[in-house]
C-alpha cells in the first residue's frame, strides 16, 4: 500500500459531521465509506478550466480527467489549507487563493479497480494568470490541459467515460462562482 493510501480521512455523516476516522485504502474499499474529500477547480483570466488526466498509476479512475485536483482533508485539516498543499503536490501550483462553493455528496465504483469514491466532496475555486508554469507530479498527474467551460461540458456528455465521475457533479456546484468574477 502506497504513503497516500495509508494516510487518514476524515469520515463524515451525511450532513458532514465528523464520525471518526480510517485509512484512504479502508474508505475506498467497497461499499465506500462516506468521508471528507475536495476537488479544486481552476480558472484563468479568460474563463478556461483547468483539467488533468490523472497518472496511470492512481487506484481509482486512472487515466481519466478530472478537475484541476482532488484530495482529502486529513482528521481537523482545513478544506482549504488540504486543497493548497494538493495544488502545490501535484500540479506544483503556489499561493492560489481558493474559496469553496459548495458540497458535492457523491458515490463511484471504479469499475477497473473495484475501488469506490464515496465523498462528502468540498468544491474549491481558485483563479490564476493565463498559462501558470506547472510542475506535474508523474505519480498523480499524466497531463494538464485549458478548455472553455463549454466544451467541456459537451464533450463531457459526448464522451463521459473519458472523464471522472465526479467532475460533472464538481462543475454544476462551480458554476454559480465560475460565472463572477471577483
Amino acid at each position: 500500500m502506497g504513503a497516500r493510501e495509508a494516510q487518514l480521512v476524515e469520515l463524515v455523516d451525511g450532513n458532514g459531521v465528523a464520525t471518526g476516522s480510517c485509512t484512504v485504502a479502508e474508505a475506498h474499499a467497497a461499499p465506500g465509506r462516506l468521508h471528507r474529500a475536495f476537488s479544486v477547480v481552476l480558472l484563468d483570466g479568460a474563463g478556461r478550466v483547468l483539467v488533468q488526466q490523472r497518472a496511470a498509476v492512481k487506484t481509482r479512475f486512472a487515466g481519466r480527467w478530472a478537475n484541476a485536483c482532488c484530495g482529502h482533508p486529513a482528521p481537523g485539516e482545513t478544506v482549504r489549507d488540504a486543497a493548497s498543499q494538493r495544488l502545490m503536490e501535484e500540479i506544483g501550483l503556489q499561493g492560489v487563493t481558493l474559496h469553496e462553493a459548495g458540497v458535492y455528496p457523491y458515490r463511484a465504483e471504479d469499475p477497473r479497480t473495484g475501488r469506490v469514491e464515496h465523498e462528502y466532496d468540498h468544491v474549491v475555486i481558485g483563479r490564476v494568470q493565463a498559462d501558470p508554469r506547472f510542475r506535474l507530479d508523474p505519480a498523480e498527474v499524466a497531463d494538464v490541459r485549458w478548455l472553455p467551460l463549454d466544451r467541456l461540458r459537451a464533450d463531457l456528455e459526448d464522451n463521459a467515460d473519458r472523464y471522472s465521475p465526479w467532475l460533472n457533479g464538481v462543475l454544476a456546484v462551480a458554476a454559480g462562482v465560475a460565472a463572477r468574477k471577483p
